[in-house]
């Protein structure tokens, strides 16, 4: 089985399952080989992955704010690869599921039996006009890139007074609400150090909503109006103007109606979009995403195709925790694929969102396909608690290294049913 996944490709030397990965630092990839190499043997699992340091992205929010360094949030691939199975170290430049092939950046041409993709998909900072070059100030940064997060604290650390603005683009992302978790963590941090008197923390997302579950958007407005934070809905970044210290944001209700702000500092989640290698094949759906079976994960063209995490069509939120569902579906679909019988477990969309809003709470959003809460703990998780921080930043790394990159978590689900008492 061949397995691409995030940035690399995963792949077995007899061309039985291979897995692909080309979008950095993801998790789907290893996590599958590490599933796949139990179910098969490692000899008939490669994966194609170029990188030679694998990263734990949610804890970036945490590097942003000061609270966590960059360096413990990376290990090196080669201590989270799976023993055994075949490592390709290159990059995929192409899939054709119709050859049942993949070739890489060297040109090498792999065949597969079974192909798992888990791409991941692309950061697309050139498309805000005057970001990239402006990435080079000191008072722009972004949580989502290893080359810029430090930027953000550096920019927080620095801030003396104006406005502090904070970016939801218009497109696909992952993790929905590190765009404001940030900008809650800076609203604390500006309080610990007295500069918030001398401050407007203000964000601008290009949504109507300023979270898709009613129930933790609830709690958050409460939060933003407890805290004075400036919310601008439909606004999206579309320039930014790092010499005079602008962001100009297009009012997406109104087309062509622009306004500029000043900023002392500016987060920016970047636009993003699938990866090219899927957009540009027969995988793709209209919007150049892998074409999915969302109850399934197998592809609905292709029944040798399987895909999992941020490449995907799958109608819910991009996160770690949506793939740690998915690898436990996807391993149980696999198994019956392989022995010619139906596929029997659906996943139900179930993925998470820790929303951090200070140095010590945080709001545990777990929701379904249909946006209604799906709840590990019999306590009501719209409410900022202490306890759930310290899941989110000590608790979950943890799980994150030791358990789903080993292919041993599969989320939650068993523990809610029976914290629950099986009635959920």
């Amino acid at each position: 089985m061949l397995i691409v996944s995030e940035p690399q490709i995963l792949y077995l030397s007899i061309t039985e399952l291979l897995l692909t990965r080309n979008d950095l630092y993801l998790c789907g990839g290893i996590t599958m080989s590490a599933r796949m190499k139990r179910m098969m043997g490692a000899e008939n699992v490669a994966i194609v992955e170029p990188s030679e340091m694998h990263y734990y992205q949610p804890i970036w929010t945490l590097v942003g704010a000061g609270a966590k360094s960059v360096a413990s949030s990376g290990r090196p691939t080669a201590s989270v690869m799976p023993s055994g199975v075949k490592w390709v170290k290159s990059k995929v430049q192409e899939i054709n599921p119709d050859t049942n092939t993949v070739r890489t950046d060297d040109g090498t041409e792999i065949s597969y039996e079974y192909l798992i993709v888990g791409l991941g998909l692309q950061l697309h900072y050139e498309k805000i006009k005057g970001l990239p070059e402006g990435l080079e100030h000191p008072k722009i940064g972004s949580n989502y890139s290893v080359q810029t997060v430090e930027k953000t604290w550096k920019a927080l650390q620095n801030f003396k007074e104006g406005n502090a603005v904070f970016t939801f683009p218009n497109t696909p992302v992952k993790c929905p609400g590190a765009p404001q978790k940030i900008m809650y963590l800076s609203d604390a941090f500006l309080r610990k150090t007295g500069k918030r008197n001398k401050a407007k923390v203000i964000y601008n997302t290009s949504l109507p909503v300023l979270f898709g579950v009613k129930k933790y958007a609830d709690s958050l407005w409460d939060i933003v109006k407890r805290r004075d934070l400036q919310v601008n809905l439909r606004q999206n970044l579309i320039e930014v103007r790092a010499d005079k210290q602008e962001a100009v944001f297009e009012n997406l209700d109104k087309p062509g109606e622009t306004k500029v702000f000043e900023y002392e500092m500016l987060h920016v989640a970047p636009p993003m979009g699938p990866h090219l290698v899927i957009k540009g094949s027969p995988l793709a759906d209209e919007a150049g995403w892998l074409d999915l079976n969302k109850d399934t994960l197998q592809h609905n063209k292709y029944p040798n195709v399987f895909g999992i995490g941020d490449c995907t069509n799958l109608p819910t939120a991009k996160t770690a925790a949506a793939v740690a569902a998915q690898s436990a579906i996807l391993n149980r679909t696999i198994s019956k694929v392989l022995k010619n019988e139906k596929p029997d477990k659906k996943y139900d969309g179930y993925t998470s969102c820790p929303l951090v809003t200070s140095y010590n709470t945080v709001i545990l959003a777990e929701f379904d396909y249909n946006g209604q809460p799906l709840e590990t703990f019999p306590i009501n998780q719209a409410k900022e608690r202490r306890l759930m921080y310290h899941m989110k930043a000590d608790v979950m790394p943890h799980l994150y290294w030791h358990g789903l990159l080993r292919g041993l978590w599969g989320g939650p689900g068993p523990y809610r049913k029976v914290f629950h008492l099986g009635m959920k």
